[in-house]
């Protein structure tokens, strides 16, 4: 980092974007120069918890080199080139944008002006998922399954449950998997609450998401299972475990038989840490040093495209498995 603070804004400061302002706030690689939402009111109660202003939009513009963008994502296309036409970097909450065109223009744009685009994958920066990293590339992996689910939060989410959710997972998978995905299968239900998907990828890996807002138990979780191990991965408690080397066993107890299966199960140090601090210092180091973003915009357009893929077959009136573009 330089010895400079970013001078960094909010733009939404609602469920999401009051950590961000709350985090950036707690940075020391940070300057929190103000923030910006539509709800004027919502603003400026943010502003005074994490000592800050409440600016209207032109000047926090005017104001910072970097923003976190977190509105609707309806929005995020007219602010984010708002912001890139200014010269401002961009982190953008996920899902980057709402169209593939969208993404493209953005990222061609941030190239124009010499600005960078992070989208807000925060499960990247989870310790367990970084932890993680580093053992996927031991492994013959085979399959993984990724669970998503929980009951309703109790507010509005316009985004169906695979643009909310298993996003997530979309992410996390095709970054973990070096291979293309080759064909697409999916199922939806509960108008837009529940979904279930299987990605095979051209290495013949499969992998199978499950989101749901309609499941009493909240429950994120990601399992591999690979030739000689099966990991899994808590996201919530950011914890790891490696089963290896299972056998069965047949055992004698007071005359009768009795079947066991045995395995060693490691549990790999994780360091706990907020994922959302990890990712807005990612972001951070990468504007001072103009660098490359962990989660680049073109990352996240990926993910767009596979997502809107997910999405249409889930809920969509046309049912399509074309060869993503």
């Amino acid at each position: 980092m330089s010895e400079r603070p970013v001078p960094v804004g909010v733009i939404g400061v609602g469920s999401m974007g009051q950590h961000h302002a709350r985090v950036y706030n707690e940075l020391a690689d940070a300057t929190l120069v103000g923030v910006y939402d539509v709800d004027s009111e919502r603003a400026k109660q943010i502003a005074a918890e994490y000592e800050t202003d409440a600016l209207s939009l032109d000047e926090l513009i005017t104001a910072v080199d970097a923003v976190s963008i977190a509105v609707p994502t309806e929005y995020h296309y007219d602010i984010a080139r708002n912001c890139i036409e200014s010269n401002i970097s961009i982190l953008v909450e996920k899902p980057f944008v709402s169209k593939a065109e969208e993404g493209k223009d953005l990222i061609e744009l941030a190239d124009q002006h010499g600005v960078q685009i992070q989208v807000g994958h925060i499960e990247r920066f989870n310790p367990a998922v970084e932890a993680l990293e580093e053992i996927v590339p031991q492994l013959d992996v085979t399959a993984v399954d990724a669970r998503r689910l929980g009951p309703d939060p109790g507010r509005e989410i316009k985004d169906t449950v695979v643009s909310d959710l298993m996003i997530h997972d979309v992410d996390i998978v095709s970054s973990l998997i070096d291979s293309d995905i080759a064909s697409i299968q999916t199922a939806g239900t509960a108008e837009g609450r529940y979904a279930a998907s299987t990605l095979t990828f051209a290495d013949g890996t499969v992998a199978s998401l499950t989101a749901s807002r309609q499941t009493q138990q909240k429950i994120r979780e990601l399992t591999i299972t690979a030739t000689d191990r099966y990991v899994k991965v808590d996201y919530l408690d950011q914890s790891i475990e490696i089963h290896r080397q299972s056998a069965p066993d047949f055992i004698t107890d007071d005359g009768s038989v009795k079947y066991r299966h045995e395995s060693i199960v490691e549990n790999p140090v994780v360091e706990n840490v907020e994922p959302l601090k990890n990712e807005l210092q990612s972001f951070l180091e990468a504007v001072a040093a103009d660098t490359t973003p962990s989660v680049s915009g073109t990352e996240g357009l990926e993910v767009v495209k596979i997502v809107q893929e997910i999405d249409e077959q889930a809920f969509g009136t046309e049912e399509t498995n074309e060869a993503l573009q």
